[in-house]
């Protein structure tokens, strides 16, 4: 029987990491649970990591034999609209059915609340495989991640009252965008006013293109400051669908991910929460949510890329042409090469961040019931800065990959690969949402670029440098990371904001490309019949785009704009 966790021992050699120790001991807190008769808890290490294994191979089974098999049939039917509600498919109700009979649910959050106390890694893998087996259904499965913000920072009493409803199965949005609000959420208008008479909040006005809009639990970003008109004057609420006052006015019909439902939504005076502090909204707390969900992309987007890498495998295999297999043919397997090397790198990216926000987050809770030594309050900070540093380049890339990997799937198919029967046609559907939402990849390169000209990316490169093995794969990447460096150099002492936002792409790419061939060469050292062939391509491919792109940027002048410009 298929396993979408087993089958693959990629994702299991990235369990095996050697920061995995210090990231777990970490997140169980010296394994207390199980000391207070949780008996679920692991009682140490290795126990914790069976645990996360056993997870992964129910989460890979569900996948393989409930998610794959129901995916064309809710690709065809979607969601529906009745009578203000939002209907699933009937496939996307037996996938929900049979993820909470899995346990897969309240998967990041502490046991005490019945959640399973997941590192953050753990939590990437499951989301990886529900997206191989329908990238549709994951948007719904993982949007639980939203929980994480109200735990980080609801009250006590909000805790208790929601997060065992996440942890038995119900399911969330985040209600950001508006009409008139999409990137530039400073603009949001939903209105939030205190209700004095019921001692509590109401919002008033529209929400649109809100993933799984129709949940049971919203968490919702609105103006509570009258006479406001930027991003101070919003707060985040938390709005109950028990207690009514949202209707479903829309649901959008899409290119792909159509399982997923997109609803436009109206406030009609709905009773909510005010989740932390007013007017922190959008300056803190939207912060928090999106960067979840910019890892839950970059997962998204590995899944996808591996199932696109499946079926054009699978197809050059059996497809034979002027008497041979395509598979033989230099051009496919150049294709195929590339398409496995940028998952495979794609793959590493995804979860060295993962690991990052695990470990900074980790001494942030355990800073709530002590105070961290300096020694951890520096590697919070530290943790802190990389996993920010990491988000923005792990959903640009893998999302930017699972595009170029679908094409390619469909590419090898040929004619066949336009035609609706074959799977690829909807991977190329779905994949195309992804450098699109919770920030285009344009957005992730403004979040990444202070890194890139504060010299951040670089000092990790010559840190990544120093720990790789010596080898020439090594070799071969030094001389990029000094082209790189005088690009940086150069386009910061042009000193010239427009020439910096137009090349800052360009910069962006070479920082992901020569940061994920270290990544990749370092796994390659410890595990080269997984990755040999991998580093080997990726690495060359960087060459060619550094070279390329450290050319373009170095002969790039304020007066070239001028050809680029709209008329």
């Amino acid at each position: 029987m298929a396993n979408y966790y087993t089958d693959h021992p990629e994702i299991a050699f990235h369990l095996s990491h050697p920061e995995m120790k210090h990231l777990v001991d970490l997140r169980e807190k010296n394994y207390e649970d199980a000391q207070k008769g949780i008996d679920y808890a692991p009682v140490d290490f290795d126990d914790a990591m069976e645990n996360y294994r056993r997870v992964l191979e129910i989460t890979g089974d569900v996948a393989a034999n409930t998610l794959a098999v129901n995916s064309e049939s809710v690709d065809l039917e979607g969601p529906h609209l009745e009578n203000n509600r939002m209907i699933y498919a009937s496939k996307t109700v037996e996938n929900l059915e049979q993820t909470r009979k899995a346990g897969l649910y309240g998967v990041s959050m502490p046991r005490r609340y019945g959640g399973l106390n997941l590192p953050n890694v753990v939590f990437s893998m499951a989301s990886e495989l529900v997206a191989a087996a329908d990238a549709g259904f994951q948007n719904i499965w993982s949007l639980q991640s939203c929980i994480d913000t109200l735990y980080e920072f609801g009250s006590e009493e909000q805790r208790q009252k929601y997060i065992p409803r996440i942890c038995a199965g119900e399911t969330m949005s985040m209600d950001l965008t508006e009409p008139d609000a999409g990137s530039d959420l400073q603009r949001v208008m939903l209105k939030a006013t205190f209700d004095e008479k019921e001692n509590c909040w109401r919002l008033n006005g529209v929400k649109r293109f809100i993933t799984n809009g129709d949940s049971d639990i919203h968490l919702v970003l609105a103006r509570s400051e009258e006479g406001t008109k930027d991003g101070r004057g919003l707060s985040m609420f938390i709005y109950d669908k028990r207690n009514g006052g949202v209707d479903v006015r829309h649901i959008e019909h899409k290119l792909g991910i159509h399982g997923s439902p997109t609803c436009e939504l109206t406030y009609k005076n709905a009773k909510a929460e005010l989740c932390g502090d007013r007017k922190m909204g959008l300056i803190k707390y939207v912060m928090a949510l999106m960067n979840g969900a910019r890892l839950g992309i970059a997962a998204q987007s590995v899944g996808l890329s591996q199932e696109a890498y499946n079926e054009g495998l699978a197809y050059a295999r059996e497809r034979a042409q002027f008497g041979e297999k395509i598979i033989n043919f230099p051009a496919v397997y150049d294709m195929l090469s590339r398409m496995k090397a940028k998952l495979d790198a794609g793959r590493s990216l995804l979860y060295q961040t993962a690991r990052y926000v695990d470990l900074y987050k980790c001494l942030e809770d355990i800073a709530r019931d002590r105070k961290l030594t300096p020694e951890e309050r520096t590697e919070m900070k530290m943790y802190n800065r990389l996993a920010d540093a990491f988000t923005p380049i792990a959903k640009g890339m893998n999302s930017e990959y699972a595009n170029q990997n679908a094409y390619d799937a469909i590419s090898i198919h040929g004619g066949s690969g336009f035609i609706m029967e074959y799977k690829s046609q909807r991977l190329y559907r779905d994949a195309r949402i992804f450098s699109i939402y919770e920030g285009t990849t344009q957005l992730q390169v403004v979040a990444a670029v202070r890194y890139i000209t504060n010299g951040t990316y670089l000092q990790v490169m010559r840190d990544m440098m120093a720990k790789t093995p010596d080898c020439e794969l090594k070799n071969r990447v030094a001389p990029l990371i000094d082209l790189y460096e005088k690009a940086v150099a150069y386009v910061n002492d042009a000193n010239n904001q427009e020439v910096h936002d137009f090349l800052a792409r360009r910069l962006y790419d070479m920082t992901c490309e020569i940061i994920m061939s270290l990544l990749i060469i370092d796994d390659a050292s410890r595990a080269p019949e997984l990755f040999e062939k991998s580093a080997n391509v990726y690495v060359r491919m960087t060459e060619e785009d550094v070279c390329a792109k450290s050319y373009y940027v170095m002969h790039f002048t304020e007066a070239d704009l001028a050809a680029f410009r709209a008329e």
